[in-house]
Parts: C-alpha cells; structure tokens; sequence
C-alpha cells in the first residue's frame, strides 16, 4: 500500500469532518479505517477496469461447467461501496449520518 495515497485519503476524510463540523480526534481510528477502504476500493475499481470492465464473466467450475457469474472484482467494488457509505454515515458525512449527528447534538443541549 503506498503511503502517501493512505495519507491523501486521510486528509480529505478530515478536511470533509470539518467542513462539516464533525471532526474529532477520537475518530482516528475509523478515518484511518475509512482511508483504507478507500484505498482498497480504488484499487479494486483499477483491476476491474484492466480486467476488462465486464460486469459478467464466465467462470468455469471445478467439475468443468461454465457459467456466467458477477465478476469477482465487480463483487469486492460493490461490498467496499456500502462500507464506505457505512463508515461515511459514522463520521456524519452523509446528509443522513450529519443529520443524526446534529439531532442527537440538539437533544443534549
């Protein structure tokens, strides 16, 4: 993993916290998560891309059988998509995660 693509991840993560007045350093731990996942996200969206971009491939089986299935690196884009989305909504960087974070902040004022 390149570094300073982890560290860019982090920073736009942080500088979105703020804009938007979520940020708090005892999240570290999920940006850094977060980054990652973004990290692995990109890196699945380039071996799809050279992989051909096809959404369906076929997959031969063990007993010799062919068939046509999602493509696996098309499966790990779609699971890293609702992580992001998860974790996103966590540090309120969603319209529905900032709008849970503000409410909750409106209640203990």
């Amino acid at each position: 993993m390149e570094e300073k693509e982890l560290e860019d991840y982090k920073k736009s993560i942080i500088e979105n916290m703020k804009s938007v007045g979520t940020y708090k350093d005892e999240f570290m731990d999920i940006i850094n998560s977060l980054a990652k996942i973004y990290y692995d996200y990109n890196d699945a969206c380039n071996k799809f891309r050279q992989s051909g971009s096809n959404f369906m491939i076929k997959h031969t089986n063990k007993s010799g059988a062919t068939n046509i299935v999602k493509n696996p690196y098309y499966l790990v884009i779609e699971g890293l998509r609702q992580n992001i989305l998860s974790y996103s909504r966590e540090l309120g960087l969603t319209p529905a995660g900032l709008k849970k974070i503000n409410d909750k902040e409106l209640i203990k004022n």
